[in-house]
């Protein structure tokens, strides 16, 4: 198969990692992709969000499966834009990745499906957004409807708060337009877990469990951001809570989804929180988390690629998924000053060393080559330092390891990915 993934970041580098691995592929592109992806696929400089450019190359290189990894392309229609051009795509078509485009469609498609999420009102007026916040108090959640890089949640502990996240969404328009209007709910309290699963429209495997770390700093503190760090699998999330999440939220939304004539097929990964009352919905994604798809392919021992390929043509209910008994951990390093305003140029030094720890892998995020070939930063997030080992501990120190020998002083991690777990800070 000739294959074009669609993306620059960790997640893209990870899954064009695991898709170089099947005996299905004859030829991998990436566009535009990074020095890292380059390692495992041919990189085409074609922004993520030039369609009429990846139609283009996809025919004139007779691509038999785009893979888009992205929220942003498919929420703007990638999937009905190839399709239309008579390439397979295997993403939600843009009705159906509005589960990811507006947290209003999916807090009413949630009400529509018995589906368990938190108690939630939708905003458009600035005042009335206020007016709601002083009569709920705090702790409450503030949402941009639209998309805003992972970055337009706020948890305000305070009414205070809450109403600064209104005014920066609203009518500062820190989002742009994605937070022209705003969902706000209740706070949830519990465990955090995403679970991720694999779609055809009409039947849905379970891609198992990660955990994100959201907040910048040790300890969970500090502004959120689009995930410092992941591991697999969960072990709060038992294999019971795993089938009724998939009974309770995956298979109803799809359900849904195909009632309203807008089958979803591709990656559905739902943010979920363990509560008192039972696991409920914090949002829907409508493609594989970063930095949880970089531990996920870690641990995934059946050939990613057909099982793509069998999502895309309808063939999941008989399709059997594998996993290795491992686990994985995903430590992002990211470049000083993220996330308000992370520094470019720097270079970094000693990837070889790092990849030499046993169990290691290290994914390119935001990094660039410059003219003499060195290494630099391009990004907030710049790598993905990820390890497998026989258990979460194993795993930790073998990432933590290969994190000691880069030699990327301006760069940052946390030094806690995996704390639940490991029961300790």
């Amino acid at each position: 198969m000739r294959v074009l993934v669609i993306g620059s970041g960790g997640r893209e580098h990870a899954l064009c990692w695991a898709i170089a691995a099947s005996p299905l592929l004859t030829k991998l592109w990436c566009a535009p992709g990074n020095p890292g992806i380059a390692q495992v696929a041919e990189c085409v400089s074609i922004d993520a969000l030039d369609f009429p450019a990846l139609i283009a190359f996809a025919q004139d290189n007779e691509i038999d499966l785009v893979v888009p990894g992205p929220e942003a392309p498919l929420v703007v229609g990638i999937a009905d834009a190839m399709e239309a051009a008579g390439i397979a795509c295997i993403g939600p078509s843009r009705s159906a990745a509005q589960l990811e485009g507006s947290k209003t469609f999916t807090k009413e498609l949630c009400d529509a499906a018995g589906i368990p999420t938190a108690q939630w009102e939708s905003f458009d007026d600035a005042d009335a957004a206020r007016e709601f916040v002083r009569r709920r108090g705090a702790p409450i959640v503030v949402k941009a409807d639209g998309l805003a890089a992972g970055k337009g949640v706020v948890v305000a502990t305070t009414e205070a708060d809450a109403l600064a996240a209104i005014d920066a969404m609203m009518q500062a328009r820190r989002f742009g337009d994605a937070g022209s209007s705003v969902v706000i709910e209740e706070c949830l309290t519990g465990e955090e877990v995403s679970l991720f699963a694999l779609c055809d429209g009409e039947t849905a495997l379970a891609l198992g469990s990660a955990q994100d770390h959201k907040r910048v700093g040790d300890g969970d503190t500090g502004p959120n951001t689009g995930g410092m760090g992941s591991y697999a699998p969960t072990p709060a999330f038992s294999a019971a809570l795993q089938d009724a999440a998939m009974d309770g939220i995956i298979r109803p939304a799809l359900a849904e989804m195909t009632r309203r004539g807008t089958p979803f097929r591709g990656i559905l990964y739902a943010g979920l929180m363990l509560t008192a009352d039972g696991v409920k919905l914090i949002e829907f994604n409508v493609r594989f988390g970063d930095p949880e798809c970089q531990a996920l392919v870690l641990r995934l021992k059946s050939d990613l690629l057909s099982a793509l390929q069998a999502a895309y043509d309808g063939e999941l209910k008989n399709f059997d998924l594998r996993w290795n008994d491992d686990s994985a951990i995903a430590v992002v390093m990211a470049a000083r000053g993220y996330p308000d305003a992370p520094e470019h140029g720097s270079e970094i030094r000693g990837l070889d060393r790092a990849t030499v720890v046993p169990g290691v892998q290290v994914f390119h995020a935001g990094t660039t080559a410059d003219a003499q070939g060195h290494l630099r930063a391009a990004g907030g997030r710049v790598l993905t330092v990820c390890a497998a080992g026989a258990d979460l501990l194993a795993a930790h120190h073998a990432a933590y390891a290969a994190i000691g020998v880069i030699d990327w002083p301006e760069g940052f991690c946390r030094s806690d990915i995996g704390w639940r777990a490991l029961g300790r800070r």
